[in-house]
């Protein structure tokens, strides 16, 4: 792969936040003046958050979590602030440590922001320093999606499409011509579209689920295993489904509680953060209550909830033959154990042009954070055949 120009526009400025005590104090007032749920006995997690488990968590978060340490360690990693499009857009761009590298844009989904990939980072930029191949090298982008995280918050919701293009335009600007793509959640949905809509941009694209499943065809045509899983997802919504469908359909309801109590906010993110992490039921396996926190408080500072959930209605809004289109760049598929409904193989060659699926031995929604040696090895492997691809 020959060596690719990096510079960033003019107009990108260096990010670095720092909360006021006094808004840290406000926070801490707002968590002790929790007006607290009851539940029934012996409720656990079966209808939302355990009670008990967020009074813990919440206890830890008033008087023990260190904000403007956590705030100091994002800001280890270099952030900047650009206008892309007609948004104000915060990312993360981090060069290889050393050589060349191979460009990648990373794209995370809901409840998070950049922080997915703060762990994983330094690995894709520095292998050599991590044990792996120094040959393996990234120069990595990771954006806050418009109305996540520190990101400006659209005047109206932007949808997926929209989103890569913004993508295509930022890795322009940062004097990347072809690049790779990954992602996961929404940021699956993220890269499946730049690599649609912008070909001759993508060299390949790595995601670790197919998003959510359209088929508009004949169902005769599908395969048993097709037809099973698809079969599934109506069960799925059915338990898990009911943040989505809100939403998808009345997001701004659920935005002013979300939006004004620590708490509710906690509680919202939490459930998910464990339902969907490969932790048997124990959040704390796959994270930290501080990294837990982190997560949360992110989006209490910026106050993003209720943008990011009106995403969900942006993207309900794409047409189904638009969602139904086949990629046609060389894709990866690395299915997290943890994570839920792995589709089976035939569907993933239904949707795309699969050069490699795997399996991880643990990790799941999050895996990127949950397990970031995996997943870099995971990236190193699958990109590893594409580097020879000139990006210039």
């Amino acid at each position: 792969m020959s060596t690719t120009e990096k510079t960033s526009t003019a107009t990108a400025d260096p990010f670095t936040p720092r909360t006021t005590p006094a808004a840290i104090e406000d926070l801490r007032a707002r968590i002790r003046a929790t007006r607290w749920p009851d539940a029934p006995e012996d409720a656990g997690w079966a209808l939302g958050t355990n009670v008990a488990y967020l009074r813990e968590l919440a206890a830890y978060w008033a008087d023990e979590f260190d904000w403007p340490a956590q705030e100091a360690a994002l800001g280890g990693l270099p952030r900047f602030h650009a206008p892309v499009g007609d948004l104000g857009i915060h990312y993360v761009h981090a060069k290889a440590a050393a050589g060349t590298a191979f460009p990648l844009v990373l794209s995370h989904g809901w409840p998070d922001s950049f922080w997915r990939y703060s762990k994983v980072v330094p690995l894709l930029t520095d292998p050599g320093a991590h044990g792996a191949d120094p040959a393996d090298a990234f120069d990595v982008v990771v954006p806050d999606m418009p109305g996540y995280g520190y990101s400006d918050r659209p005047a109206a919701p932007l949808d997926s499409v929209a989103v890569a293009g913004l993508w295509a335009e930022l890795m322009g600007d940062l004097g990347y011509a072809r690049f790779g793509a990954a992602g996961g959640d929404v940021g699956s949905q993220v890269s499946r579209f730049l690599a649609l809509d912008h070909p001759e941009r993508v060299v390949a694209v790595h995601r670790t689920d197919p998003g959510l499943p359209v088929f508009t065809g004949d169902p005769a045509d599908l395969t048993p295993a097709e037809r099973t899983w698809l079969a599934a997802w109506p069960a799925w919504s059915g338990t898990e489904g009911a943040f989505a469908a809100m939403h998808r359909t009345k997001p701004q309801t659920a935005a002013f509680g979300l939006t004004d109590s620590p708490v509710g906010l906690a509680a919202w993110i939490v459930e998910k953060m464990r339902a969907w992490s490969d932790c048997g039921g124990d959040v704390e396996r796959s994270f930290t209550k501080d990294e837990i926190l982190t997560n949360v408080t992110l989006y209490w500072f910026t106050a993003t909830i209720g943008s990011s959930m009106r995403m969900y209605r942006a993207n309900s809004a794409i047409p189904p033959e638009r969602l139904a289109r086949r990629v046609e760049v060389p894709s990866g598929f690395s299915l997290f154990p943890g994570d839920f409904l792995t589709p089976p193989r035939a569907w993933l060659e239904r949707t795309a042009n699969v050069t490699r699926v795997t399996e991880p031995a643990r990790g799941g929604h999050f895996a990127p954070f949950e397990e970031p040696e995996l997943y870099a090895a995971e990236l190193r492997e699958f990109f590893r055949p594409f580097r020879a691809t000139p990006v210039r």
